[in-house]
């Protein structure tokens, strides 16, 4: 157990939309913009996911991860990790388009299919500024995000493999740290890993603290010393879940992707607003922080110089 904290910062994801926050970049100078001050803020992994400049709609183009991608990397030493999630409804093909041309040091792999339910944040806003923001949310009521155990394979083999990326195991329920230890058991995956145990999305565990016991104690048992924890959870919970886990030896993970406010009933100026936070909370707590340098050697990441950006 190391006693520095890796921030990883979600700068804007595929779940929220426009009308939610006016601070949720959605171009890819806003993006680039924002990943490089919650780098500066204390991140040094930065999750990335693209948007569609003109209304803020996800998208898989490589071209417009390529807008801002060689701009952060420029600015920043820290840790690029692309979704290999994208946006809800998109293909295995289309989600795996960024990564492949870009070959980051990480990418973001979700173990499992599952629920992935939206739609209760219809009731919240009574107008969208976009037609495909109610339609995005509504869809989510009879939509499974699909990741069979043959697209996590081949998402291992053609990234691992093929670029010498690492992952970022997302974990949204007990099973999916089941999933994780078939690959081990099989040796597709190799250690350090990289877990991601999430909290607070409807269709995953819950955001209980009991679950995030349960989650690292059942992590613990499969994996041993042989991976790193880190802790995200989704809206109110995030910052609650996240000092827990730091208390417990976890790493954490913050942003607009996972939580659009700082306070209660407070939206965050910034991913960065966030990012200083958590920062200010792990230090309080008598914990360094990670640097980008240190994350690379803990995570066993090829390097900056390695990637296509």
């Amino acid at each position: 157990m190391s006693d520095s904290v890796i921030i990883t910062c979600a700068v804007t994801g595929g779940v929220h939309t426009p009308t939610m926050s006016p601070h949720l970049p959605l171009t890819p100078d806003q993006i680039a913009e924002d990943a490089v001050a919650a780098a500066d803020a204390g991140a040094s992994i930065l999750h990335l996911h693209a948007r569609n400049p003109e209304d803020g709609s996800p998208t898989p183009n490589p071209d417009v991860f390529m807008e801002f991608l060689p701009r952060i990397k420029q600015q920043t030493d820290a840790v690029i990790n692309i979704t290999t999630g994208g946006g809800l409804g998109m293909t295995l093909e289309e989600r795996l388009a960024a990564p492949i041309k870009s070959s980051p040091e990480m990418c973001s792999l979700n173990m499992g299919s599952m629920n992935f339910g939206l739609y209760p944040m219809l009731e919240r806003y009574p107008s969208f500024k976009h037609k495909w923001e109610e339609e995005h949310l509504a869809h989510t009521k009879d939509f499974i995000f699909k990741n069979t155990f043959q697209d996590i394979e081949y998402i291992l083999k053609e990234l691992g493999e093929g670029h010498g990326t690492r992952f970022e195991f997302e974990c949204y329920d007990v099973g999916h740290l089941y999933t994780l230890a078939h690959f081990v058991d099989r040796g597709i995956i190799n250690p350090p890993f990289f877990v991601q145990t999430i909290f607070g999305i409807l269709g995953g565990i819950g955001a209980d603290h009991e679950n995030l016991l349960h989650m690292r104690k059942i992590a613990n048992s499969l994996f041993g010393n042989n991976y790193e924890w880190s802790i995200l959870a989704a809206g109110r919970h995030q910052m609650s879940m996240c000092t827990m886990g730091a208390i417990m030896g976890g790493n954490v993970r913050v942003g607009l992707e996972d939580s659009l406010y700082i306070a209660k009933k407070k939206l965050a100026n910034s991913n960065a607003e966030q990012v200083a936070k958590i920062k200010r909370i792990i230090e309080d707590l008598s914990l360094e922080v990670a640097s980008p340098e240190e994350a690379r050697t803990r995570l066993a990441l090829k390097g900056g110089d390695m990637v296509n950006f």
